[in-house]
């Protein structure tokens, strides 16, 4: 049985926000290519039944018998749905559309939102040597988002650059808090990376300066751009980083990788 109270060497790393459309995969994707690029070892945990982060990697849907759903369902070692990518030191738990169901299956658990936490610190995955565990969550707070707040040292929130971006975001803080207080007293916010960005629209800017009215440094000074290699890239299966290297998509992530490892944590011994 894996053991709660050992921490894992990585850090773990939740991608959520609520509101769909956001550039939440995108980031997950991207980010953890962009860690990867720079030496870390890094897995990716698709949590999303829509499975984009799983296709945007290049695992066809032929490829994923062994998926988050088992792993939440507790009918396999969490190394044993570990896939590689094509992107050296990047790994990947692929998700199908059977974790759709996993709210209703698991009502009855009464391990219910431990469940992914447990899997993470099975110590199977230790071979791996990670540095990083990223979990790509779904648009919603549901049950696989507290699974992952729950799991998670941390919580990166992709905020896009629009009208009404920070409204939804409250709850989304309000649900971190009531998961620090009653199920995980470490979780932090990672910080608040703005996507989607154009710098000739007021818009994006009057939201900038909005978000750092109200959220100040947890905002990061890193801005994700509107970006059409970004929005090209997951046809391809591949990240930005491999499809168009020099595009400003792929040095904004490579600038946001840098950022984040400036400015995180450590994970607590």
């Amino acid at each position: 049985m894996p053991d709660p109270s050992r921490p894992p060497a990585a850090k773990i790393i939740a991608v959520a926000n609520q509101k769909g459309g956001v550039g939440k995969t995108t980031t997950a994707i991207n980010l953890s290519a962009a860690l990867a690029e720079m030496g870390k070892r890094v897995l990716l945990v698709d949590l999303d039944p829509q499975g984009n982060a799983s296709t945007g990697l290049g695992i066809e849907a032929d490829q994923r018998d062994m998926t988050t759903y088992e792993l939440l369902l507790e009918e396999l070692e969490a190394v044993e749905a570990v896939q590689p990518t094509g992107t050296p030191g990047l790994w990947i738990v692929p998700a199908t559309t059977d974790l759709s169901s996993a709210d209703i299956e698991l009502i009855s658990n009464e391990k219910r939102v431990f469940l992914l936490r447990d899997a993470l610190h099975q110590q199977s995955l230790d071979a791996l040597e990670l540095d990083f565990i990223i979990i790509d969550c779904p648009p919603s707070l549901n049950l696989l988002t507290i699974n992952a707040l729950v799991a998670a040292d941390s919580v990166l929130v992709p905020l896009q650059s629009e009208f009404f971006a920070l409204e939804g975001l409250s709850q989304l803080m309000l649900t971190v808090r009531e998961v620090r207080d009653t199920a995980n007293a470490k979780l932090r916010i990672e910080g608040v990376v703005l996507t989607m960005y154009d710098a000739r629209n007021n818009l994006s800017r009057q939201v900038e300066a909005d978000a750092r009215d109200h959220l100040g440094e947890l905002v990061y000074k890193t801005l994700i751009p509107r970006n059409v290699r970004l929005s090209e890239a997951p046809s391809f299966a591949i990240p930005v980083l491999s499809y168009d290297p020099g595009s400003s998509g792929a040095r904004a992530y490579q600038d946001l990788a840098r950022e984040m490892l400036k400015t995180s944590s450590p994970v607590a011994a």
